[in-house]
């Protein structure tokens, strides 16, 4: 286990009133243990706030009016990852699966997988079934498609960036969810606090339903797996972008994100080749 400190601080100009809507608080997990954060709006506003039953996805919403506004969120938690031999973890068959997982298995508006199934299955249909399999996606991402800031934008879908052969994590998590599903792999997008992300960010990576269990993949190999501290998980990034306003204008400004080791220790030189999940498996099949 090890506990983490992290946070973020985002400025914007309201240039006309505006409705907000913030996905970066921590979910709340039971493997992210003693929770401490708090949570700053300046100018002082009402905020509405929600967690999505069983995915535990936290939003708070608020109403500004023209001017600066900037939010600040600080917290500390101890991670308790899951590991497992990847040997050891099999691919779970369409008949077993329970029903909830059924809209991971769907394309979505930006995986739209149906459109990728035959070239997923030409690629990967023919490796073992498992873990394995989903690493193998990852391996050819990796060995496929460049890391490129700006060469995307929030519109980009999978297969789009697999034409470009260019993307950002973003991008690298939606094509990893669209291969996966065609193969008949539930597999869902994760925004997350990454430990060892340089320069550090909002992360973007993937998680894929596999014996019983979410586990975690990050295509991009920018972060340490066993250190990423989960936002939200959806079916693709419209269902969890950090910030959403409506109504109004507004231009961003500086963001700044950060996440350190509490005990001060640096960032370690290996990283994990174990499978890493952060959920328990639930009584029906889904988790928690």
């Amino acid at each position: 286990m090890v506990r983490y400190k992290l946070g973020c601080r985002l400025e914007y100009e309201v240039l006309t009133p505006s409705v907000f809507i913030f996905n970066l608080e921590i979910a709340r997990l039971r493997r992210h243990l003693d929770v401490v954060e708090q949570l700053s709006i300046t100018p002082s506003l009402p905020l509405n706030s929600h967690t999505v039953p069983d995915i535990n996805n936290r939003y708070f919403g608020l109403h500004a009016r023209p001017g600066p506004l900037s939010v600040h969120y600080e917290a500390e938690v101890t991670l308790d990852v899951h590991r497992a031999d990847p040997a050891t973890v099999n691919e779970t068959p369409v008949a077993q699966l329970p029903l909830d997982i059924l809209p991971f298995l769907l394309p979505s508006r930006f995986v739209p997988s149906d459109r990728l199934a035959d070239f997923a299955r030409k690629e990967f249909g023919h490796l073992l079934p498992g873990f394995s399999r989903v690493t193998a996606i990852c391996n050819w991402l990796y060995d496929h498609i460049d890391y490129q800031r700006g060469t995307s934008d929030e519109q980009t879908t999978a297969t789009e960036s697999l034409l470009r052969r260019a993307g950002v994590c973003r991008d690298f998590a939606h094509l990893g969810i669209a291969f996966c599903r065609a193969l008949e792999i539930p597999a869902r997008f994760v925004s997350c606090y990454a430990y060892g992300l340089q320069p550090s960010d909002f992360h973007a990576v993937f998680e894929a339903y596999l014996d019983g269990r979410w586990w975690l993949f990050d295509a991009t190999r920018q972060a340490h797996l066993d250190g990423l501290v989960r936002i939200g998980v959806g079916r693709d990034a419209a269902e969890i972008a950090f910030c959403s306003f409506f109504g109004g204008k507004a231009d961003c400004g500086p963001i700044d994100i950060t996440i350190t080791r509490a005990d001060g220790l640096a960032e370690p030189l290996w990283r994990t080749t174990d499978a890493i999940s952060t959920e328990e498996p639930a009584p029906n099949g889904g988790a928690v």
